[in-house]
């Protein structure tokens, strides 16, 4: 049903924005397809994370502090790739073929988990290749996203990607439990699995997704000195910085499901099942916080996000217990997600001009990513000093602080209405609202 909608023509960024009915049918065929390969891809992705933990702390017995390195290489050490790839896809103009690189990659990494067996090292360079592949394609497929939505529709195509997306975050860990069960408990049977699946990704991707197909730009316009120019230009400095504080205050979701695992005492075979919750909360979620970004303005619902997220981090040691909880707790991680994934792409889509959409989407993301690769680091070495409770705590304040100065950040460029660059061919600061003539500026 999706995937026969992708000849539609795609609406130009300067046209009048459509009424209510209209507002969705401006979501076309390109970003259905790129969000059933998310789906397929994000249900093989998410049957090893949502047995991961449990394999390396309970099985293998890893420290706070191991686990904690483990989980920030598996997002944060391949962030300079990020960079490479979105700059090769913008230097080929081959977005599509980048991306199916890094979901190839990702693929064959399912069965490297099988080959690592129960070596560290070998489990880390495994992860590393996964989270290569990653690093790859999401910069290539974000630009895509962003190439084939007119401007003020982007928060609703990114909310309507990320909650397909969320559809194969919320089947995934039910798969790896179903694999789990038949297989007699065999992590192994769970990585095979996934490979099958990741590969059917790359399959839908080369059969469904359409690039925009254009010959190599001139000389100089995608060179180190250009993209050098872009990072010095305001908007894009502000939004890289914003992206670096908010992944130094994000802790991994690991640390989350193993904090709610150990309070509550949970049996083995209701963990993966923890992101199952906080899937079906993205999911629902997603697309209606999307709307509301381009109604509202993307920085006021990201940031409320963030605000969420430190409640969660509160609330891992609060006053609930039990499966209130486990609702609230889960609903609000959530919240937080669909609040904060699609809109920070939303806001930097506005901002790049289009020769450089993907090496700056991938910057942002490395911003982001390598800050991420630290606060893992930091958050296992305060739960191993100083406990759970004070680690958490310490979290919530650093959301708090980091969102503080990231709205400091922004907030000149969200009160500007921005006039369209001469050099770039698109507003110098944009972020925003719905309106066409309205895109002040402003990353997972």
């Amino acid at each position: 049903m999706y995937l026969s909608t992708i000849g539609r023509r795609r609406l130009p960024t300067d046209s009048p924005v459509p009424g209510p009915r209209g507002r969705w049918t401006v979501i076309g065929g390109n970003v259905l397809a790129l969000g059933t390969v998310s789906l397929v891809t994000d249900v093989s992705a998410e049957m090893v994370t949502a047995v991961l933990p449990l394999y390396l702390v309970l099985g293998l017995q890893l420290s706070p502090v191991a686990y904690g390195a483990l989980d920030g290489l598996n997002t944060g050490a391949t962030a300079l790739l990020r960079v490479v790839g979105g700059y090769l896809a913008d230097r080929v103009s081959r977005r599509k073929a980048v991306a199916g690189a890094g979901y190839g990659l990702s693929a064959l990494a399912k069965l490297g988990l099988v080959a690592a067996g129960g070596s560290v090292t070998s489990l880390g360079i495994v992860l590393t290749a996964d989270r290569a592949g990653k690093g790859l394609r999401t910069a290539p497929r974000d630009a895509l996203i962003t190439l084939s939505t007119p401007e003020h529709a982007l928060g609703r195509a990114f909310g309507v990607h990320r909650a397909m997306d969320s559809i194969g975050a919320f089947a995934g860990p039910l798969v790896a439990l179903a694999v789990l069960t038949a297989a007699g408990q065999s992590f192994e049977a769970v990585f095979v699995t996934s490979f099958c699946i990741a590969a059917l990704g790359v399959l839908v991707l080369f059969l469904f997704v359409r690039d925009r197909r254009e010959a190599r730009p001139p000389a100089g316009t995608v060179s180190p000195r250009a993209v050098g120019r872009l990072v010095r230009t305001a908007p894009v400095r502000r939004l890289v910085c914003a992206a670096g504080l908010l992944g130094l205050a994000t802790v991994g979701d690991g640390f989350v499901y193993l904090l709610l695992q150990r309070r509550e005492s949970l049996s083995v075979g209701w963990f993966p099942l923890l992101a199952v919750g906080t899937s079906l909360s993205y999911l629902l979620l997603a697309a209606p916080l999307g709307a509301l970004a381009d109604r509202v303005g993307r920085l006021p619902v990201m940031l409320g996000g963030y605000g969420v997220l430190a409640l969660v981090y509160l609330l891992l040691h609060g006053p609930l217990d039990g499966p209130a909880l486990l609702v609230t707790v889960l609903f609000l991680y959530g919240l937080f997600y669909a609040s904060t994934e699609g809109v920070l792409m939303a806001l930097a889509g506005p901002v790049l001009p289009e020769r450089l959409r993907t090496t700056g989407i991938a910057l942002i993301q490395s911003g982001q990513a390598l800050a991420y690769l630290g606060s893992s680091v930091l958050f296992g070495l305060a739960w191993q000093a100083w406990g759970a409770a004070a680690a958490s705590r310490g979290a919530a304040v650093a959301v708090v602080v980091t969102g503080t100065a990231t709205a400091l950040l922004l907030a000149p460029s969200a009160r500007r209405t921005p006039e369209r660059s001469p050099a770039t061919g698109s507003s110098p600061t944009a972020q925003g609202s719905p309106a066409p003539d309205e895109r002040p500026g402003s990353s997972s």
